[in-house]
């Protein structure tokens, strides 16, 4: 069966995708989400800015599940700093936070935001904060006003400044299919093609710094792992064995590369140095062995495995190589990722025969189904541990979802033309 699973994941992907331009689909927040207004920013006479920033820390926001913004036809001001804010109007539209802030240039080349969130319960500041980007880059500079208010608000590191990994391709005529990895915003901004080929790309994975990206790409009519640095687009080859060369895997310090290989028979996973290229095989079994991810520490890894009959999580010692089975709840758990913590794993779970994406406690060993869709798989954690994306289908297509770490807050992020696939959420950028 996990044969067959397998078989049926590769050939999905390998369907007829289109190009992708994501867009957000909020279908569940919080059922108390707190009231906050983002007021529009004011501006020094002469600026002018491609972007609405308010209205994008507004979205940041709101996509959290976990704020309700005001509408802006509902305001009875448009205050630009702490000293314009009347807190009884605001108190009388149930607001407990407001954000005002203005933009200004500082040279022909750079965009400044100052900002001040707002307690209106106790009419002070409770944060101010002035940030600056090139004037090319104001929605990073909106992402980071997000991320500095949804801290200081929820004591979790913000994330709206990281990006997303993602597969899609399109039907160019007859039998022939033009595949895609992109890279965008978490919203589905700034979109760029990074590869394309006529042939599949699968399993796009982040080094930890975030400058280069791994994947397994098709191109030479059998597959084999690829990395390629983001600054320059340099792309090297790290594999080209008989048979699997996939699920790359960089380690939590970017020296090292877990994979899966079967060119020594069945697939089993195999640690690369990247320095040197040597490899160190870490499983043998007659079982498949494959999907590895790093534990924290970077001295184990997780990978799944059908040596007990059905596919389950296992963890291998890098030393020792002891193995020991993870789950035991369900008869199929699969693709599991590692909160940055290490005390879970998010994973592809079966239940009553559909697929969902599932968090499992490892100190309670208790296992909670996040998802409700079905087909649901590819389960990629945000570098906070608040969210995690994952691929799923929607009316017929295959879309990106998000959901929070406690299910209380869902997402989808559909493409405007077509399915989308194989999501990797980025490390926190620089």
């Amino acid at each position: 069966m996990f044969k067959q699973i397998v078989t049926v994941l590769a050939l999905v992907l390998a369907c007829n995708f289109a190009a992708a331009d994501l867009t957000i689909e909020i279908n569940k927040g919080k059922d108390d989400p707190v009231p906050i207004a983002i007021v529009p920013f004011g501006w020094q006479p002469g600026v002018a800015v491609s972007e609405d920033i308010a209205s994008i820390v507004e979205m940041d926001l709101h996509r959290s599940g976990q704020f309700a913004p005001l509408s802006r036809g509902d305001m009875l001001g448009r205050p630009r700093n702490a000293g314009e804010v009347y807190y009884r109007d605001w108190k009388s539209l149930g607001v407990d936070y407001v954000v005002v802030g203005s933009l200004s240039q500082d040279g022909p080349n750079a965009l400044t935001a100052s900002f001040e969130l707002l307690d209106v319960n106790t009419q002070r500041v409770i944060l101010s904060g002035t940030e600056s980007v090139s004037a090319d880059k104001p929605r990073y500079l909106a992402h980071t006003v997000s991320d500095k208010i949804y801290e200081k608000l929820t004591n979790i590191r913000g994330a709206f400044r990281t990006q997303l990994l993602y597969v899609s391709a399109v039907r160019e005529g007859g039998t022939r299919t033009r595949f895609r990895l992109l890279k965008s915003d978490i919203d589905g901004a700034n979109e760029s093609v990074l590869f394309d080929s006529r042939e599949p790309i699968m399993a796009p994975t982040w080094s930890p710094d975030g400058k280069t990206i791994a994947y397994v790409s098709f191109e030479s009519s059998r597959p084999a792992i690829y990395t390629q640095n983001l600054l320059t687009g340099v792309r090297k080859q790290l594999t080209a064995f008989r048979g699997l060369n996939s699920s790359p895997a960089f380690s939590p310090d970017g020296t090292q590369m877990a994979m899966v290989l079967s060119k020594d028979g069945s697939p089993d996973v195999y640690v690369m140095d990247l320095a040197s290229g040597s490899l160190q095989r870490v499983t043998n079994h007659f079982a498949i062995d494959t999907e590895p991810a790093w534990m924290p520490d970077g001295k184990s890894l997780i990978f799944t495995s059908d040596r007990g009959g059905k596919p389950q999580i296992y963890k291998v010692q890098l030393g020792s190589g002891a193995v020991e089975r993870m789950t035991y709840i369900g008869d199929y758990n699969a693709r599991a990722r590692v909160l940055p913590d290490g005390l879970g794993l998010v994973l592809v779970h079966r239940n009553s025969g559909n697929f969902h994406i599932a968090v499992q406690d490892l100190k309670r060993n208790r296992v909670e189904i996040l998802t409700t869709t079905n087909l649901d798989e590819s389960p990629s954690v945000a570098p906070n541990a608040s969210m995690l994306l994952y691929a799923t289908q929607y009316d017929g297509k295959g879309v990106l979802a998000a959901v929070s770490i406690d299910g209380g807050v869902k997402y989808r992020l559909p493409s405007r033309f077509g399915d989308v696939r194989e999501p990797a959420w980025s490390p926190f950028l620089q």
